[in-house]
């Protein structure tokens, strides 16, 4: 009994440790995304017409359908942790890919809405956006690099659910032993409510 119970005790600790682990580094995560939010206030603030008009480029539709779809995500992800808490191992691992198909679909979108802008010559040093205003081109240039290392986080955050699905299936990530999960969820979590900031910094200010 007594060993049973230093086991369960063990786990317990170690998945105490892991989330604080998990914490400390999306307390990292804030501050590096908090600092380019405060330089996008700055500029904003400095050039509030020219970011007015250039956020016009913006699809707001597209733009509103991958919000509703990172949101469902981040739903699917906390169902899946749920899942997995009841044993219902087959539950969690069709909500963990319903999760990755979603993402990849944030991706695809964000894709097209990209290359629009590349079709249209809006892009970093490109002749066209050289030709605006320096309002606008700061405005394209925090698109691009915000929205770009959202997108990474996005693809990261793809690969390492395909890890958790890999390891519910093989049991590995079990009702017993679902920490890794759960900080997979945190962190899929995180980006979502990143994007919910983007999303009107850079769609809904015209």
């Amino acid at each position: 009994m007594g060993k049973m119970f230093n086991t369960i005790s063990g786990k317990q600790i170690d998945s105490q440790g892991k989330k604080i682990g998990m914490w400390f580094f999306l307390y990292t995560e804030i501050l590096f995304f908090g600092g380019m939010f405060l330089l996008y206030s700055v500029f904003r603030s400095k050039y509030p017409m020219d970011f007015h008009f250039a956020a016009t480029e913006e699809s707001i539709v597209l733009g509103s359908i991958n919000t509703a779809i990172l949101l469902t995500s981040s739903f699917f992800i906390a169902l899946s942790i749920s899942a997995i808490k009841r044993g219902e191992k087959r539950l969690s691992s069709c909500l963990q890919l319903a999760t990755m198909v979603l993402g990849f679909a944030f991706l695809v979108i964000k894709y097209f809405e990209w290359n629009a802008k590349i079709m249209k010559g809006i892009y970093p040093d490109s002749a066209v956006l050289l030709q605006k205003s320096k309002g606008t081109i700061l405005f394209f240039g925090l698109y691009y690099v915000m929205t770009g290392i959202h997108g990474l986080h996005v693809l990261i955050g793809i690969i390492v659910i395909s890890f958790m699905l890999y390891w519910t299936v093989k049991e590995k990530v079990t009702r017993a032993n679902y920490a890794r999960l759960e900080n997979t969820g945190l962190y899929w979590h995180f980006v979502d409510i990143v994007w919910i900031y983007l999303f009107p910094l850079f769609y809904l200010i015209t």
